[in-house]
């Protein structure tokens, strides 16, 4: 049985007379720069990770904070039944806010109660606020 012979290039030492002396200390300086190379690739990638990991939490924040208006919405009184796509007013008065299907300027711009702004509810029943235009 024969043995296997090693690759010449993973030795630590020369294979031949003629080969140049590999010193520990050229071996140590090159592991510390393979270290020092891995550390930084890993930390790029680490800190790619981070800045993903922040702009996602950043989304479920806005995403909490806008299903938190939704429902909120949705506990306004309403006495018609809200439909995707209509546009509903939000108004407030002492006892609760309430929908209603009148702007503002259809009461004359003298609302009976304090607007609180206007909205179109989605298929998925949640709300967008819109912003209406005064009619001239």
């Amino acid at each position: 049985m024969e043995a296997e012979e090693t690759p010449h290039h993973s030795l630590t030492y020369g294979t031949s007379r003629l080969a140049p002396a590999i010193s520990l200390v050229d071996r140590a300086k090159e592991i510390e720069l393979a270290e020092e190379s891995v550390k930084l690739h890993v930390h790029g990638k680490l800190e790619v990770i981070a800045n993903q990991i922040r702009r996602l939490k950043e989304e479920a924040e806005l995403i909490l904070e806008q299903a938190e208006k939704d429902i909120e919405l949705h506990k306004a009184r309403c006495q018609f039944e809200k439909k995707p796509g209509q546009t509903i007013h939000l108004y407030e008065k002492e006892t609760g806010s309430y929908f209603s299907l009148l702007a503002p300027s259809d009461w004359g711009k003298n609302p009976p109660h304090s607007y609180k702004g206007s909205y179109t509810m989605n298929p998925d029943r949640s709300f967008t606020e819109i912003f209406l235009t005064p009619k001239p």
